[in-house]
């Protein structure tokens, strides 16, 4: 699914200097490489602030304790995602709401959201699933509308940009209150490890937020409030430095994919292509198809034994997950997420990506 090994290859002498660079230092804890990239990515994002943390999760309930939220309010998240976005709410004590999803694109539905809003809604937070950007303005407008936060899980798709009405573009993850990120390593922009990151324009919250990973201190041994340890070590920021300078041909490459996966099987009545945002770019963090036409789970078993992988994200939604079972919710509460969850299949999609690669896949898919 994902090349790590000749990505690394090709960027070896740089990668290892670059690990060579804190060994000889010793500064492996908030070294200078971690605001160096902090810095090199709020030039890139635009962000006015960026803050590593250990990871994509740990930016999610950060972003949340920094909002100053209550147990007992409202978050709204789509039920079609990774477990960590509906997981970090129900840690912190706060009321998962769950919305379906849209056919085309599978993220939020912006109608879904106005109507699960109440009086205890505090915060929404939209999913940039598989790489394109949520239809923001629509959702930035009702979040204006009720007085709510915005919080984006843009852990799929960083380097995505979202067109506003007016002609004025945004990153991912620098379009509400506070954006998250992930560097997992088979992330666009991974790491060699774990590791994530936070976006805000807000000083105060930029503040907060720096705090709360810091074991809720501002000053040195003084704990004004409760806090977590979450920080991305030197070591990892030096990686993804290296790579943040290649994260543009790397989004290039993946289109490029894409774009080959699209001409094969678009007129294939099998199978749906992904469906695109006119508004958003797309950096395909993965590639997902709808199968529509046959038997997914035949051809998943079919292109294993051929040597292709291929992953179904997500098996089940978040309402049907045994540890979220809620009694306002049942099964066939959401018919988009839950059709989908049988059948999406997404294909190989990294940045080493061959012609010849690409050409076998999509015949063994074919066949």
């Amino acid at each position: 699914m994902v090349d790590l090994k000749t990505q690394y290859e090709h960027i070896q002498p740089d990668i290892d200097h670059a690990i060579q660079e804190v060994i000889d230092s010793t500064a492996f804890v908030k070294g200078p490489q971690v605001k160096r990239f902090q810095e090199h990515l709020e030039a890139y994002t635009g962000a006015k602030h960026v803050i590593a943390v250990g990871n994509g999760t740990d930016a999610l309930q950060i972003a949340l304790m920094a909002l100053g939220l209550k147990p007992g309010d409202e978050v709204i998240t789509p039920t079609f995602t990774f477990i960590a976005t509906a997981e970090v709410v129900a840690l912190l004590g706060l009321t998962p709401v769950v919305v379906d999803v849209d056919w085309d694109t599978m993220n939020m539905s912006v109608e879904a959201v106005r109507k699960a809003i109440t009086p205890r809604t505090k915060a929404i937070v939209p999913v940039h699933l598989f790489g394109q950007c949520a239809d923001m303005e629509p959702l930035m407008n009702l979040a204006h509308e009720h007085g709510l936060y915005i919080v984006e899980d843009a852990c799929q798709a960083i380097g995505a940009t979202y067109r506003f009405s007016d002609g004025t573009t945004r990153q991912a993850g620098t379009i509400g209150h506070i954006g998250c990120t992930s560097f997992f390593p088979s992330k666009n922009l991974g790491c060699y490890g774990d590791g994530g990151a936070l976006f805000t324009d807000d000083d105060a919250l930029a503040e907060q937020i720096t705090a709360i990973a810091n074991h809720g201190c501002k000053v040195r041994y003084h704990h004004d409030f409760v806090g977590v340890n979450s920080r991305l070590d030197s070591i990892q920021a030096a990686i993804l430095d290296v790579k943040l300078s290649h994260l543009d041909e790397y989004t290039a490459a993946r289109n490029r994919a894409a774009a080959y996966y699209d001409e094969a099987l678009r007129d294939d009545p099998r199978f749906l292509v992904p469906g695109r945002l006119p508004q958003s770019s797309h950096v395909f963090h993965q590639y997902t198809l709808r199968v529509v036409g046959a038997d997914r789970d035949r051809i998943q078993q079919h292109l294993k034994e051929k040597g292709i992988p291929s992953m179904v994200y997500y098996p089940v939604p978040l309402h049907m997950q045994k540890a979220y079972q809620d009694p306002r919710y049942r099964e066939g509460d959401f018919p988009v997420a839950e059709r989908l969850t049988e059948c999406v299949l997404s294909l190989p999609m990294h940045t080493e990506l061959t012609e010849e690669q690409l050409n076998y896949i999509v015949t063994e898919l074919k066949a």
